[in-house]
């Protein structure tokens, strides 16, 4: 297994669209088991394909922790059906260190195949339901930023910008 590069805002492939999976084949096998890798080593509770530069409609998510791992590796995966309103506090790997409320769906009922290509279709609500939102937004070529107001994103750009600064002055 390798650890793969975290692709950052503004970097232009994470406003890009993935393309579904047609076959779960040993290389599909192999990203999945480096972005597992990868979102744990960050650590992250969820990492999509067009985070790591791979333009292809999967996710891993874990939002179980370090006590109680719950692994969800879900290809293809899409909302079928949301409802509720959630607005909670969201980061990414791919935005480091900035943090925003974001208004969600509290609950979600999502189809995806699983590593083995077995058709999995679950309702559920929490993290869970926010995070399925979040990386599924990624496959879509939208980063958690582009969901705030235009007010948020201006303040966003300018606070954005001086943790890059400071980020460099620590290198």
């Amino acid at each position: 297994m390798a650890l793969l590069q975290i692709r950052r805002y503004p970097d232009p492939v994470l406003a890009k669209s993935a393309a579904p999976i047609a076959e779960i084949d040993d290389e599909v096998r192999t990203l999945v088991d480096n972005m597992v890798e990868t979102m744990y080593a960050a650590p992250g509770v969820g990492l999509a394909g067009p985070q790591v530069a791979v333009l292809r409609r999967v996710v891993v998510i874990d939002c179980g922790g370090e006590e109680d791992p719950q692994l969800i590796v879900a290809i293809n995966p899409e909302i079928l059906d949301r409802d509720g309103e959630s607005y909670e506090e969201e980061g990414c790997l791919s935005v480091p260190e900035y943090y925003a409320k974001v208004k969600r769906s509290s609950w979600v009922r999502v189809r995806y195949q699983n590593i083995d290509g077995q058709v999995i279709e679950m309702e559920t609500g929490g993290l869970l339901a926010v995070c399925f939102q979040h990386e599924i937004d990624h496959l879509e070529g939208k980063l958690f930023v582009d969901r705030l107001s235009s007010l948020k994103k201006g303040i966003f750009r300018k606070k954005y910008i001086k943790i890059l600064e400071q980020q460099q002055e620590q290198l």
